[in-house]
């Protein structure tokens, strides 16, 4: 090489440096700036996010306005939470919803007359976007003109409430009735029904409302009358009454009238047995948290709440997986027909399991639940025939217990009456989710790494796992979640608001 040569290649080796040089600090540039992009973005959603929690709790408090993202409710919720909330917008619409959108729908309707009701501020925000060409005035009193306040949509008097028996769905019941204290709402949880007495114990049932394992601490302060076997949580006065049966209570010597009992023990499963609790004076109506034999109305709510009748003094509110799979069958048998189906639920251990082996008089039962999948029977699939009698004697079930707390699966597999495709299908039930009457039951999922305990607080008592599905031409395998303590006891509120005449509005329709 001669040094002309060498000199020639020096310097385009020196200039591709000083390129690469140049690129690499361009490329640092760009880094840093979306670094910074990101940074401010978040920090910008946080505000907004904290300046959106007051005026959440004061829609709440002074109008009886529940406050949603998707479904999740705003009223008593984080920074963090709100933000998440919003993140939801990704399964359901495709993409997560600004929070300058849903901050700019809060605003308006601040300024509105509304009344009691539930309102949907990222699916307002979404309709918005996407559909209407009005200004944002224009289109939210157009939306919202049945939540404009109206007293004759709520009861005019509260509602004492009496829980009998205070077990894992009991304690949750109470927790949504304790948050949602405010002058507008009308359900009053006035006392709570337990065997026992001994000494400790009203401490200790203090102290299982105020810690749970799965879903965490109470959101709150309870402080125990021990002289007046009270507890009193988040300023809620509730009396604490022991009696071993439904006779030996007189609720108005407790200031309590015209109340409704809450059995989530359990133990009265027909009409005979239930019908006890309406001995006592002071109640008036019973609502069974466990499926009911004889001629007892099973009520999913969202399926078939529309067959409550305001004399109906019992009502059952069915079981945690019926709640899951019932409003999926529904949508299923909706929309291609059901010729006939199996449901395998895979169920988290309950308390009538045992930790180790020992007697137990159900088959199987008796071994350790934290250390066995256990085999066993449900009666949920022709459950569901109450719900949905066009579905009567086209399913089969069976149920295995898994060493899992809370969380459970419900597999449905149909043969359908037309085909269909897994994207037709999954896009049905996304739409349904999102926006139609079934929108508080059924949630979606489109995520390849949920596992169960992902679900834990989820109030839709059905989670369709859209990542699962298998469709081949009439047939499909369809999986779906359900947090079998909190989803099922938001469907039991349901409930219980709808016997006692108290119907919340949902918006948007």
């Amino acid at each position: 090489m001669t040094l002309a040569n060498a000199d020639m290649s020096f310097v385009i080796f020196r200039s591709r440096n000083v390129i690469s040089l140049i690129s690499f600090f361009e490329s640092l540039a760009v880094v840093n700036d979306s670094v910074d992009r990101y940074l401010e973005a978040y920090v910008r959603d946080q505000s907004l996010a904290e300046k959106m929690i007051p005026t959440v709790g004061t829609m709440y408090r002074d109008k009886g306005v529940v406050i949603t993202v998707f479904g999740r409710k705003l009223m008593n919720a984080s920074t963090i939470d709100v933000i998440k909330a919003h993140r939801l917008g990704r399964s359901m619409i495709g993409k997560p919803m600004p929070l300058t959108q849903t901050t700019e729908v809060l605003d308006v309707m601040m300024k509105m007359d509304l009344g009691n009701s539930r309102i949907d501020i990222g699916k307002l925000a979404y309709q918005f976007e996407a559909y209407s060409n009005e200004d944002l005035s224009s289109f939210l009193e157009e939306s919202l003109s049945g939540a404009i306040r109206d007293q004759s949509q709520s009861i005019k008097k509260s509602q004492d409430v009496v829980l009998y028996g205070f077990g894992r769905i009991g304690r949750i019941l109470a927790r949504l009735m304790i948050e949602r204290t405010t002058s507008s709402n009308k359900l009053s949880l006035r006392a709570i029904v337990v065997r026992g007495g001994r000494d400790g114990d009203l401490e200790k049932r203090a102290s299982l409302l105020r810690r749970d394992s799965v879903h965490g601490p109470f959101n709150g302060s309870i402080i125990v009358d021990q002289e007046n076997s009270a507890i009193i949580a988040n300023g809620n006065y509730i009396k604490v009454i022991y009696a071993d049966q439904p006779e030996d209570i007189d609720y108005t010597e407790y200031g309590i009238s015209n109340a409704l009992v809450v059995d989530n023990t359990g133990v009265f499963k027909d009409e005979a047995g239930l019908s006890r609790h309406l001995t006592p004076q002071g109640a008036s109506k019973v609502l069974l948290t466990a499926p009911a034999g004889g001629n007892i109305k099973n009520i999913v709510f969202g399926v078939n709440d529309h067959m409550m009748d305001k004399d109906d003094n019992i009502i059952c509110a069915a079981s945690c997986t019926t709640n899951a799979i019932t409003p999926v069958l529904k949508v299923m048998n909706d929309l291609y027909g059901i010729e006939n189906g199996h449901v395998e639920t895979v169920h988290s251990y309950t308390n009538d399991q045992n930790l180790i082996d020992n007697y137990h008089t159900a088959d199987r039962r008796g071994r350790s639940a934290p250390l066995n999948m256990v085999l066993t029977s449900t009666g949920a699939a022709k459950a569901v025939s109450k719900a949905l009698p066009e579905l009567k004697g086209k399913l089969t079930g069976n149920a295995i217990r898994v060493p899992t707390p809370n969380v459970s699966m419900a597999v449905i597999n149909l043969n359908l009456s037309k085909p269909t495709t897994r994207d037709e299908l999954n896009d049905q039930v996304r739409q349904i989710s999102l926006d139609s009457p079934m929108s508080e039951q059924i949630d979606y999922s489109s995520s390849n790494e949920v596992v169960s305990s992902d679900f834990v607080g989820t109030p839709e008592p059905a989670i369709f796992d859209s990542v699962a599905t298998i469709v081949e031409g009439r047939s499909c395998v369809l999986y779906v979640w359900y947090d079998n303590e909190f989803g099922y006891s938001t469907q039991v509120m349901r409930v219980m608001r709808q016997m006692v005449g108290l119907h919340i509005p949902r918006f948007p329709k």
